[in-house]
Order: C-alpha cells, then structure tokens, then sequence
C-alpha cells in the first residue's frame, strides 16, 4: 500500500456499548474479532480512553463538541445541546472538510433557542445545528419501541422504512423483526431477555449493522464524497435488545461467558448510591447466572456480526484504495456492565462502563513507528475532536475544545504535560435512583476522576467519595472512600477536582492569541486611563487630545 504525508477523510466509527474488553486484541478468551484486530495492527490501539459520561446522549455530546458534559450541558440522554456550542462540523467546515452522519447521534435538539433565533430545521444552518452540525446522511439512533404511554424513537425512522420497503409488514418492523425471534409461530421479543438466545426473525443482510455498513459505503461512492469529508459511522449495535440474526445467534454458548468480575464484598454496606443501583431492576437481573448466560452469547454474537461488518467495510476501502488517505477510527460511547460489580447496563464508573475501545489507524508515514502498539496514556473522547482538527491541518481551538490531540502518541511523541488524570461525568437526576435517594434533581451528579493508579468519585448530595485502589484491587472491589489509610489520596483527588472545576471552560469567544492581542496600551486607542497629563504618554498618544479649543456655537 502506498503511504501518504496527509490524510484527506476520516471515517470515525463508533459502536454503540461495546466494551473495551470485548476484542481480542484487548485480550477476551472467547470472542474473536480479527478484522478490529486487524486495524488495531494497522494502527494504534489506546488501552486506558475513557468516555466523559457512561450514558449514550451526554458521552456523545461530549466526543462531537471536544468538551466536558459540566461544559456543553446535555448531561443526560434527551437534555438538548445548547444552540451555539460548537461541534466537530463546525471546526472542519472552517478547513474545507464536510462532516457526514450515517448512524446514531442520539442528538436532542433545542428547539427552544432555535425558535428563539429563528433558525428553522429544514434550513441549512438549522438543520444542522439540530444533528450535532452533521449534514445527515442517514440519521439512524435504533429503538424503537410502543408502550401505554405512546412511543419512542421514531417509528417512521430510515431503518424502519428500509425494512417496509422490502415487504416485512407493520409498522415497527424494527421490533417486530429485527429485534424479536419467532418461537413456533409467537413473537419473541428482544425487549425480553429470556429470548436474547433466539435468532432475530430477519434476514441477517436486512439486519441493522449490514444496512448502516451498506448506507456508509453507499456515502463513499456518491458525489458529496468528492470532497474532502469525516463520516461518522455510528452503529446501533450490539447495544440492547440483546438479540441477533442467525447465523450470530448460537455462535457462543454459556461456555464462552468469561467468570463475573465481582465480589461479595461489594454487596455489603456499599455506597449508597452504587447500592440504589444493585438494586435496580437491572442490577438484579444481572446478578443472576442464568440472565447473564443467556445475554452474553447474544451480545458477544452481536459484536461478532459488527466485526465481520468491518471487515466488510475494509475490504470495500481497500478495493477502492482510499485506505491510504482516509483516517480511521474506531471507538464506542461506552460499556456495559453486564452482571460485573452486580450491576446491568452502565451508568456509573467501573472500567467495564466507563472506559472504551479506541483504535486510531494513520495512513500517514510519521505514524509507521506506531503501527501494532498499544499506547496506555489515559486520554477521553474529547481528544478526538483536535485529533481531527490537527490531522487535516487545523489550528486546534484550544479555548474551546478541551481535548488534545493525540496525533503526538500516533507519531511516537511524547506530548509536553500531559494530563495526570481522566474525568468523568454522570447525572442521574431522572432516575428511580434519585427518587429512591429522595435527591433533588441537582444533586443528583457523579464526578470521576481516574489516574495511573486511582479512581475517586465524588458524590453531591453529601455522601461520602468512593475510592478504588487499581494496583492493589485490579478489578475494583473494594471501596475506600471511608479508609483512613488512604485519606492523602483521597485529599489529592479531591484537590485535582477543585482544579478541573476552575478550569476556562466558557470564555469560547476569545482565543489565547486574540486575548493577548488585546493587551496593547489603551492610549493608542484614544483612552486615557488614570492619566494625569500629557505628559504620561507619548506624542503620538496624546495628540488628539491636546490642541486649541475650538469655539463652540453661541
């Protein structure tokens, strides 16, 4: 393959809670993805990136805006992006590249600003203000789903109307086919675990991760390709339902479900607010062997399917030879805890939800030195957003994107100060959790800040910190948050906490240069400040004010 000195595309793939323990590249037993680990070959494989919240909506907000959840604000899924924060599409238009969807966003527009402004959604600047400044060419979030109370998702989404163009009949196909099984002539629904074993009652072909890989290449060959572009391919999957198509549904038994990593310890006398999770209706489905051993093979199968996926989609880039000008980047917006630490879903912080797979394949030559290695250098998704800025030739906004680039470790470079710890952000505010707590929605938020050895979170609502010692207790059991033995630590995180919290985050109209810029003497604008007379300036500065009077009229 013919190297380049320049990338002109970047595809930024990302999996919907896909865990970063999940390839085997990053180690699992089980579960082989040869084509992840074949761009992990290729490329640079980052073993410690974290997501800056462990929810869908606010850790994507966080990864299209560069900037941390307590900054933009969308600190939960459904809670809209302000109008005016600036995202990914925003920067690259501003340096000739277009910025394309294809996949999930689960972006929740402000239509109140927007109406505020006058910004229409079906104009340009409108549309794209309402799709995290995407252009969309298949806006896709999956899940959609009808209960007493109406439905959610949107039951007339592409997907949807992909599957009724090719005759499956109702008006949600999505559940009714690909995400439920047919057990002898009953629907099987995904939305049930107990079906996850079941083969989704769909065409694998017809199924969500064929179609979006499909829809991505339809992108790379239509004419809004011909200029230089980021497409964001953002897979549905393996998020739940945990239910898949056959061949995927039975690839994996129980046998290949690798032991819980949790502890009984963990049960007694824990923190409040990780006890009001256990104790979800999720936390204690998870805890059962039987849900697990059903659940996983599913979501392992599922993740199987969005490798073979890949492979698809760099074959398609090989033939087409764009794999020596296009960026690739591979990533998820979080875990999922499946059964670890008696916990379901993700939402808070142990690594199985908070920390992600990120794989970066550079065509670029300066980044041969990297190729196959495994990079530990705690870095977030907000790094994502200068990467790709820096990697097609921008000036990073520094005052405003709060990430760095990590074209430096893509290099072989170590970067100058890099950061000692990640932070994380949760609001659990509209959660049975909260009311369960009896919190106020505003108490209801979760800091996390994890370093080479340490992950402390700190608890509103005054509740004591939670502290997990990495190098003594790998996999997070035990709580010392309440330990005096370790009370310097925890008056260090809590002190690394109060500095973040001080951070620039909102003067985002001001460059450092433009700032500096402005420190010139007033006098050479004509403001005479604290000055007593002319002669505390210089000639030039003083002479408009100095003279004959003129007279006035009478």
């Amino acid at each position: 393959m013919k190297k380049r000195n320049d990338i002109r595309n970047i595809l930024f793939i990302m999996y919907d809670q896909l865990r970063h323990d999940y390839l085997s590249c990053a180690g699992h037993e089980t579960l082989h993805t040869p084509h992840m680990d074949n761009l992990a070959a290729r490329g640079l494989r980052f073993s410690n990136a974290y997501v800056q919240s462990p929810v869908c909506g606010a850790s994507r907000m966080s990864a299209y805006t560069g900037r941390y959840v307590s900054s933009h604000g969308a600190a939960y899924n459904g809670y809209p992006l302000k109008v005016g924060e600036l995202t990914l599409g925003d920067h690259l238009r501003e340096i000739g590249v277009q910025s394309w969807l294809i996949g999930k966003t689960h972006m929740k527009a402000d239509a109140k600003g927007m109406a505020r402004l006058g910004l229409a959604a079906d104009s340009v600047i409108g549309a794209r203000v309402a799709e995290c400044g995407f252009d969309v060419w298949s806006r896709e979030d999956g899940l959609h789903s009808d209960g007493p109370k109406g439905h959610y998702g949107d039951p007339d989404s592409p997907y949807n109307a992909y599957l009724k163009a090719l005759g499956y009949p109702g008006s949600n196909p999505w559940h009714d086919f690909a995400n439920a099984g047919d057990d002898g002539g009953n629907m099987a629904s995904g939305w049930f675990m107990r079906n996850a074993g079941q083969a989704a009652n769909i065409a694998e072909a017809h199924s969500e991760t064929p179609w979006l890989t499909r829809r991505a290449m339809a992108f790379m060959d239509s004419a809004q390709a011909a200029a230089p572009w980021l497409a964001h391919l953002s897979f549905i999957k393996p998020h739940w339902p945990y239910i898949v198509p056959a061949p995927y549904h039975n690839m994996f038994t129980a046998a290949d479900v690798q032991p819980a990593q949790r502890h009984a310890a963990e049960r007694q006398n824990p923190h409040p607010v990780l006890a009001a999770f256990q104790s979800n209706i999720i936390g204690q489905s998870f805890a059962r062997d039987e849900v697990r051993n059903t659940v996983i093979p599913a979501y392992m199968g599922l993740i199987k399917q969005c490798d073979d996926q890949l492979g698809v989609l760099l074959t398609f880039l090989e033939e087409a030879g764009r794999m020596e000008d296009t960026m690739i980047v591979l990533t998820s917006d979080h875990g999922d805890y499946l059964g670890d630490h008696w916990l379901g879903e993700k939402d808070l912080f142990h690594a199985p939800s908070v920390k992600v797979p990120l794989i970066i394949y550079d065509p670029r030559q300066a980044a041969d030195a990297t190729r196959g290695q495994v990079c530990d250098a705690l870095v977030e998704s907000i790094d994502l957003a200068p990467t790709f800025i820096e990697a097609k030739g921008g000036t990073v906004p520094d005052h405003i994107l709060e990430g760095r680039s990590l074209l430096p470790w893509l290099e072989g470079r170590q970067p100058e100060n890099w950061r000692e710890f990640v932070v994380s952000e949760y609001d659990y505010g509209t959660s049975p959790m909260a009311e369960k707590l009896g919190l106020a929605p505003r108490d209801c938020r979760l800091f996390m800040l994890a370093d080479a050895r340490y992950t402390f979170i700190h608890a509103e609502g005054g509740f004591r910190p939670m502290l997990f010692d990495r190098q003594a207790d790998p996999f997070e059991y035990f709580d010392r948050g309440d330990s005096a033995d370790h009370a310097g630590v925890i008056a260090l995180m809590q002190a690394r906490l109060a500095q973040w919290a001080r951070r620039m985050s909102q003067r985002t109209t001001r460059s450092e240069a433009e700032l500096r810029a402005q420190r010139g003497d007033p006098a050479d604008l004509g403001l005479m400040i604290g000055i007593w007379d002319e002669r505390d300036v210089t000639p030039e500065q003083a002479a408009a004010h100095i003279g004959r009077a003129g007279q006035r009229p009478d």
